[in-house]
């Protein structure tokens, strides 16, 4: 073995260390992300329902209501179209920013139901999500098919939704929520595995490695607030 070959050698354990190093460090960041915004979330959509003032300024004022949802969608898609041109801390405030505005609007879920069904529905989301991604995260079956498929029947349950505001359908907005139910089951395991195969190229935990991080710990985050709302509707108990 001459020199140059020692030296690419070293050069590929150096980077299958440098792999090896970053990978725990960005997934970590990214649960730790996810569970900070589902915090703030939470606290949000808590606080907001227990001030009526509040309560009442979102929905009576249509332009703070609509204004909100706006916000919303331009801040995910922001985070998620643009996370290369944006820095990594104007990426995170804008993460943490829709987290609150998302935690606001779910404010009117603590109306309709009942704190023990949320609170019971709540754990149920959790455990679902917990055993989903780490099937998703140690599964060898590449769900690239899969994940097309969800994505799929993901926009068919937009439109039905869409339809059903002006139908009016009971018996189509429980279908609704169990279809919902196994795309975003199915989504969570989907994701964990592309965001795991996504950091393991990151190469290192830089800026441009937490970045992607980020953007991993929005996608669950999605996943599990979806998971969440159409559980809710399943076995939510109403207030009278």
């Amino acid at each position: 073995m001459n020199y140059n070959d020692f030296q690419l050698g070293a050069a590929a354990r150096d980077r299958e260390l440098s792999l090896s190093a970053a990978f725990p460090v960005l997934m970590r960041k990214v649960y730790v992300w996810m569970t900070l915004a589902l915090v703030l979330t939470g606290v949000t959509a808590y606080g907001v329902a227990t001030s009526p003032g509040i309560m009442m300024a979102i929905a009576t004022n249509k332009i703070l209501f609509f204004g909100l949802i706006i916000a919303e969608f331009a801040l995910v898609f922001g985070v998620s179209g643009a996370i290369n041109r944006l820095s990594l801390t104007t990426a995170t405030l804008m993460f943490v920013a829709y987290s609150v505005i998302n935690g606001a609007l779910l404010s009117f879920l603590f109306l309709a139901y009942t704190m023990s069904s949320i609170t019971s529905v709540f754990f149920i989301t959790a455990g679902t999500f917990a055993v989903m991604a780490f099937i998703g995260y140690t599964t060898k079956k590449d769900l690239t098919s899969i994940g097309r498929m969800l994505f799929m029947a993901l926009i068919g349950i937009i439109i039905a939704t869409l339809v059903n505001m002006f139908v009016g359908s009971t018996g189509l907005s429980m279908i609704i929520s169990y279809v919902g139910v196994l795309i975003f089951v199915g989504l969570t395991a989907y994701d964990s595995q592309k965001i795991k195969e996504m950091l393991v190229v990151a190469g290192d935990h830089g800026e441009a490695g937490q970045k992607l991080a980020l953007l991993g710990a929005l996608t669950l985050y999605l996943d599990f607030i979806n998971l969440f709302i159409y559980l809710l509707r399943i076995f939510g108990q109403r207030r009278d």
